[in-house]
């Protein structure tokens, strides 16, 4: 037998926690527990109580709701076991109680006999957890057949039983299969025979030292094994600090690699470019826009790569500013792309950059002045003359600025000196992705990261804490602003009046988006809605899963399927107050060309009216356009409404949002929509957003198709907490960039943010 080789006390994960449940529990409850994604030691103690419940704390039994599975502590009060006459074998019907309020536990068995053991355990008095889905029997609610387990009653002695009964009880994220006390004791399991030298810490002796917290090992039997609350809140408040601390490492490094790059400065060149943009321009910048302007233009003359992150509300601007920063790397003698998650998008860049620029973009024709550009489309469905000629400006340098989809990342496209990198829509975009663009550079190329969704500051510290940060406060000079209002749509007079609305729109000679969150009929419903990428819409975004006649889970009256693009534009082309309005349609479907007409035509006001899905979410820049109508509009997500809202007003006549929902009072989705309708502060939209939504779909990680790597942290609570952590990281890092002291720490950043996962960091 070959010997182990010995292994460093802080060298990463050691064999207590690499170890396969399967050794240490069995076959048997292994594979339960692998049905939760639990398959090593390390897997099983990362799964931290969702909460604790109180010995003395009943679970409120009102609050159940039938069809829903529930882990509630209550108080036995009665138990009787009897024969069925009518249709034989025995029942055995006991009651639990809150102290105030009933559920009954059914038992059913061939006899009496196999339910005495359960008449025997469940004597009135006793404390436990029960288990099961919710049923509704005579009109009263009842669990079949619960699970459960009697706080104390296997305990060896009477005082180990008191000792345990004093305990709070640790519930974990279960299922009907693994109960949550079978997790606890899975937990006790492996948790008990474990060394400090079994539990490699990644967090460094001398920080642990210094915020007073405990070992890794320590924490974890804090948290799995408390004997009160305090001491729970102990262990996870070091374990939430950990989380912080390793994920402000890897970005930490990220920083420091970046500030040892060296790239091509593009500072400013008098009578050039930018000089003449800025003398054409028919308005005057925002306050902002020149004070992030002159940010830029500042990174783009250093010899380090810029990074950085441009974020701000709905029509602050940002595509002023990236192109004046365009133009000055054009300037110096270098190239600038724009990269955009959709080919609608892209060619709404490629339009406003060409009508802003003028003859600033004729390089080469008779239109063009003096030192003037072109400015290139690229995107996959060019055709082979079209992507030849956008190929060649690229090549040659000919094209000082180009615009464009993923088509950007084949093989085939070159630069001739590719200076300036931005990103727009940053979070659509993998690391393979804008790694394979960069590598078109001849040296590290600068990085302008746009989002159109704004980001709380502390959240922003979270998503991209290896950029800088720009936010563009304020809107440009005569902007007109967007009233909302939410259309109940039990309320037929309040629909109908929507379409007369739409019709003094078109008559003023103004231009209408209608939005649905499905194409056809033939789209699923509920959560398997598609947007436009071909992405899932999550739950939360959704409002939840249903089945496709739009039951809500969980029981609950039937709502209308969602509206669908083609249907919805044949209803309004059916409808006599829309008699003679030519309706366009667009959506992910269709073709570019088909895409770009439908635009075209709304533009003009050739189709006044345009139905689609979310295509028109980001970018879309109509200033005519002056009502936007949003159907089923409680099934999107608050960032995507303020993004589709953000699409009207956008001229010198205001716009009007009209949210059609159906949620009802007291619901996260009735909540949405009233508090979109209430302001159009995005950066206090966001915050609640991030209120309502999961965490790990905050940090991306619904991106990858995993579970977030966060289990305990949250950016908007634990601020301080995070700007601790970073504080930390930048020292560890700053005296050992390689983190050769402290592999335990290195090894939990490529154990935890490796492959896919990572990507929620990789904003680089």
């Amino acid at each position: 037998m070959t010997p182990a080789l010995p292994v460093a006390p802080d060298a990463g994960p050691g064999p207590g926690m690499d170890e396969p449940l399967k050794r240490i529990l069995g076959a048997r409850t292994a594979t339960s527990l692998a049905k939760l994604g639990l398959e090593t030691t390390g897997d099983l103690l990362r799964h931290y109580p969702r909460r604790y419940a109180e010995p003395g704390t009943m679970t409120d039994l009102a609050s159940l709701v039938v069809g829903e599975h529930v882990t509630v502590m209550a108080r036995v009060a009665s138990a009787t076991v009897r024969s069925m006459r009518s249709r034989g074998g025995a029942m055995m019907q006991a009651v639990v109680t809150d102290d105030v309020h009933r559920l009954n536990l059914t038992f059913f068995s061939k006899g009496p006999g196999a339910l005495r053991v359960h008449e025997d355990r469940l004597r009135p008095g006793a404390v436990g957890l029960f288990t099961g889905t919710v049923g509704e029997y005579r009109g009263e609610r009842q669990l079949t057949h619960p699970d459960y387990v009697l706080v104390g009653a296997d305990a060896d002695n009477e005082a180990a039983a008191l000792t345990e009964a004093s305990r709070p009880v640790p519930i974990y994220p279960a299922s009907a299969a693994v109960p949550t006390w079978r997790i606890q004791r899975a937990v006790r399991t492996v948790l008990d025979p474990l060394t400090e030298e079994q539990v490699p810490d990644p967090v460094p002796a001398e920080i642990l030292g210094r915020h007073r917290y405990p070992s890794l090992l320590r924490a974890l039997r804090l948290v799995h094994l408390p004997f009160t609350t305090s001491e729970a809140h102990q262990g996870l408040a070091r374990l939430r600090y950990e989380e912080a601390l390793v994920l402000q490492t890897e970005l930490a490094r990220r920083r420091a690699e970046v500030a040892a790059l060296h790239t091509t400065a593009r500072p400013a060149r008098p009578g050039g470019l930018l000089e003449a943009f800025d003398a054409r321009l028919p308005f005057t910048l925002t306050a902002g826009q020149q004070e992030v302007g002159e940010q830029l233009a500042g990174d783009l003359a250093q010899s380090r790569p810029m990074q950085r992150l441009l974020q701000g509300d709905v029509g602050s601007g940002k595509t002023i500013v990236a192109l004046r920063a365009m133009l000055q790397v054009v300037d110096a003698g270098g190239q600038a792309v724009i990269l955009a998650p959709t080919e609608v998008l892209a060619a709404q860049h490629h339009r406003t950059i060409r009508a802003l620029l003028g003859p600033l973009a004729e390089a080469g024709t008779l239109m063009g002045e003096a030192g003037a550009t072109r400015v290139a489309l690229l995107t996959g469905s060019l055709g082979a003359r079209a992507r030849k000629e956008a190929l060649l400006e690229a090549a040659s340098g000919q094209a000082g600025i180009v615009v464009g989809t993923h088509a950007l990342l084949g093989e085939h496209v070159q630069f001739a000196d590719l200076g300036l990198i931005v990103v727009d829509e940053q979070h659509r975009f993998g690391v393979e992705q804008r790694d394979a663009l960069r590598g078109r550079a001849q040296t590290t190329p600068h990085m302008l990261v746009m989002t159109a969704t704004p980001i709380p500051r502390t959240v922003a510290m979270t998503l991209f804490g290896d950029l800088e940060i720009s936010e563009l406060a304020g809107l440009p000079d005569g902007r007109a602003g967007v009233a909302t209002h939410v259309v109940p749509a039990g309320r037929p007079a309040w629909v109908g009046r929507i379409w007369q609305r739409v019709r003094e729109e078109v008559e003023a000679g103004n231009r209408v988006y209608v939005v649905c969150p499905r194409i056809d009929s033939d789209d699923a419903a509920g959560d398997d809605v598609l947007d436009d990428d071909g992405l899932l819409l999550d739950d939360d975004a959704t409002g939840g899963p249903g089945d496709a006649a739009g039951r809500p889970a969980g029981g609950g009256p039937a709502r209308p399927p969602l509206s669908a693009v083609t249907e919805v534009a044949e209803q309004l082309r059916a409808m006599p107050a829309l008699d003679g309005v030519r309706i366009a349609t667009l959506h992910g479907r269709l073709g570019p060309a088909e895409k770009e007409q439908a635009m075209a035509d709304l533009a003009s006001g050739a189709a006044p009216v345009l139905v689609a899905t979310t295509v028109v979410e980001v970018g879309v820049d109509v200033p005519e356009a002056t009502l936007m109508v949003i159907l089923d509009a409680d099934r999107f997500g608050i960032s995507q409404l303020h993004q589709l809202r953000g699409r009207v007003g956008r001229g010198s006549r205001p716009g009007t949002c009209l949210l059609v929902s159906h949620a009802e009072p007291g619901t996260d989705a009735f909540e949405r929509v009233e508090r979109l309708a209430s302001t159009t502060d995005g950066f206090e939209l966001a915050r609640l957003d991030l209120e309502l939504r999961r965490e790990g779909d905050v940090l991306g990680a619904a991106q990858s198709g995993k579970a977030s790597s966060l289990r305990l942290l949250r950016v908007v609570r634990d601020a301080d907490l995070i700007a601790r952590a970073r504080q930390d990281a930048e020292a560890l890092v700053a005296a050992d960039p390689a983190l050769a002291a402290w592999p335990g720490l290195a090894a939990a950043i490529e154990d935890r943010l490796r492959d896919d996962s990572k990507e929620f960091i990789d904003r680089s």
